[in-house]
């Protein structure tokens, strides 16, 4: 549980932010020993999953102690700070099924458990007291009246619609949640206004909002998904020092983790083809002053991962996963497009959400929101899982081409090289065009040397000739 409370002292745990992550980084605190906090209020950043997240605090009080410093690697479940509460509040009953004492006869069994709360969000889901927040205010309601159970083993909760001056429904327009799930639900794109609230008191709890996405939620991956494993240089000089020690955690550790998984899964193969994409690069030119386009970031890639999407769509058999366990073939229906991003903590493979059904100003917006957020290092968790294909642009450092190792749960993957001017015979002539070698690896237990053979080449050829991006479609 994330809490347990100590007399007046509450402790509150590592959550798993992550889905089934088993550690955690910190890498800021927010607040010091002696500062007052609030429910709701960010008290660290973590590093999970790729992703820094901020952790948000489920009770009010004074920070007594951070239990670790900045840069420790906590184990899930661990205690990490603790917050004295007000002297006069009444403390909290532990987030833990209480059994109940066998009824004796005649007597009604009462619940006198507590619902139980996901690790790391918020305090127990019978509470609904909300922290102020900026902006239009919703009242929150006061505590529900209580009477006397039936079988006199203390108060029992009224209904909302039996205790007096309460109102039996929440303000319209404003569901009621607490700030984790709001942000969960933002992750998932759940619009909290649709969701049936199941928690007392018409509160939505974070298995509302899962339930709200399970329909359209991909296929999660329980390893966070990237392409290369970066090798830790070592330092010389001359200071006497030969040799750096850096640490296996955070992005570097799940990188090695996903990529070994990969390596030695899925059987790989790679293919490649040189192209001539000198009418491409001028689409991009005249794209760029399309008004259309206005304030949105236009590049070859943007093409590129448009042209896979065609091609995807032509041969739908190699946007698949293989489930080893059912000894099936899973093919989607649907394409979430990872693109292989440099940050600060390293490489990550966030992805387009339903990338095939956006148009290319709307696919143009997602790629330029997807590589913004991840440079600043805010790309959650949720937004690198359930991708089915991806895309890793190894040209932006001058790289001819590359043999990419697949993301766990996935059967393909696209490099692209460098653009560069090359001689290319062109109607009948040596002329200088604009050429990039592109590589494709798949998964050869679903993918064979034919189905990747025709969608390197419907690539190849749309880039070739960009109006097969209309005439194909």
């Amino acid at each position: 549980m994330t809490t347990m409370t100590r007399g007046n002292v509450r402790e509150f745990r590592m959550p798993d932010v992550g889905e089934g992550l088993t550690e955690a980084e910190i890498l800021k605190w927010y607040v010091r020993p002696g500062d007052t906090v609030t429910d709701g209020q960010a008290v660290c950043e973590v590093e999970t999953a790729k992703a820094a997240v901020e952790l948000p605090i489920p009770f009010d009080g004074v920070v007594g102690e951070l239990r670790f410093p900045e840069g420790t690697t906590v184990d899930v479940g661990t205690v990490i700070i603790t917050v004295e509460v007000a002297g006069d509040a009444p403390a909290p009953e532990p987030e833990a099924e209480i059994p109940a004492a066998s009824p004796t006869e005649g007597e009604t069994t009462e619940p006198r458990a507590r619902q139980p709360v996901l690790v790391g969000y918020g305090v127990s889901t019978s509470s609904t007291r909300r922290r102020p927040r900026k902006g239009p205010q919703v009242a929150a309601a006061p505590p529900p009246s209580t009477t006397s159970g039936a079988n006199g083993r203390g108060p029992v909760p009224l209904p909302a619609s039996e205790a007096p001056g309460v109102p039996a429904t929440p303000a319209p327009g404003r569901p009621l949640a607490k700030p984790p799930v709001r942000k969960l639900a933002k992750d998932l794109g759940v619009d909290l206004t649709t969701v049936t609230p199941t928690g007392p008191d018409g509160v939505i709890t974070r298995e509302d909002v899962h339930a709200a996405a399970a329909p359209v939620r991909p296929e999660e991956s329980p390893v966070p998904e990237t392409e290369v494993v970066t090798t830790v240089a070592g330092a010389s000089g001359t200071g006497g020092e030969r040799e750096t020690r850096v640490p296996v955690k955070g992005v570097r550790k799940a990188t090695a983790a996903a990529m070994v998984g990969s390596a030695f899964t899925a059987p790989h193969v790679t293919e490649f083809v040189t192209v001539d994409v000198t009418r491409t690069m001028r689409l991009v030119e005249e794209l760029k002053r399309d008004g259309e386009f206005a304030g949105l970031r236009v590049n070859p890639l943007l093409l590129i991962a448009k042209a896979l999407l065609v091609a995807i769509r032509r041969n739908p058999e190699v946007n698949a996963s293989w489930d080893e366990a059912a000894q099936e073939i899973v093919v989607k229906h649907y394409v979430n497009l990872g693109i292989a991003a440099a940050t600060p903590r390293g490489l990550i493979v966030p992805n387009v959400k339903d990338a095939h059904a956006q148009t290319l100003p709307e696919l143009a917006r997602s790629l330029g929101d997807l590589v913004s957020t991840a440079r600043e290092g805010r790309t959650s968790p949720a937004a690198m899982r359930g991708g089915t294909v991806t895309i890793t642009n190894v040209g932006v450092f001058g790289v001819d081409t590359g043999t990419p190792i697949l993301n766990p749960g996935e059967s393909a993957i696209l490099a692209v090289g460098a653009i560069k001017p090359q001689p290319w015979v062109h109607k009948g002539k040596v002329k200088p065009r604009q050429v990039t070698t592109l590589a494709l690896s798949f998964d050869h237990r679903l993918v064979d040397g034919e189905l990747g053979s025709k969608v390197l080449a419907d690539v190849a050829a749309i880039l070739e000739r960009p109006k097969r991006l209309v005439t194909w479609v």
